[in-house]
């Protein structure tokens, strides 16, 4: 596969959770997952196979109201093989109450995901963010109390 092709897969996946977990085609999200892949998401942990990681993306997902990805500012890395980094934000609505990245600046929006893409499947795709979407996790930074 080539680096555009792989960005393709990490882009569809991508829109899939804007789209509330389909694919543009119409098919699932976990469509896109070779049978053995991993997903890393924070204070989950890592989910092995396509049945954990649906459950990761069903225990995320039922705190998420809605989502959007801000995909003109995506700033994409190729490794030259496998490996494919896209870091973006993002805004949205958690349980909790909304977000919006570099709304307040230390807040949530921020996120970059490591993809591994072969043969047209993701293999692993380890997702770095801060999942206290609404921010309300300010008591124990004392910076964040001062303001």
């Amino acid at each position: 596969m080539t680096d555009e092709q792989r960005k393709s897969v990490a882009l569809e996946y991508l829109k899939g959770f804007d789209n509330g977990g389909v694919t543009s085609d119409g098919a699932p999200l976990l469509d896109l997952f070779a049978g053995d892949a991993q997903v890393y998401f924070p204070k989950w942990g890592l989910a092995t196979g396509r049945d954990e990681i649906g459950r990761l993306f069903g225990d995320v997902g039922v705190t998420i109201k809605a989502i959007r990805h801000h995909y003109a500012s995506f700033n994409w890395v190729f490794s030259g093989g496998d490996t494919v980094v896209c870091e973006g934000t993002s805004h949205g609505e958690h349980l909790d109450g909304p977000w919006r990245a570099g709304v307040p600046e230390w807040g949530a929006g921020r996120w970059c995901d490591v993809f591994e893409i072969r043969d047209w499947k993701i293999q692993r795709v380890f997702i770095y963010l801060d999942p206290d979407y609404a921010g309300a996790d300010t008591g124990r930074y004392p910076w964040l109390k001062e303001e």
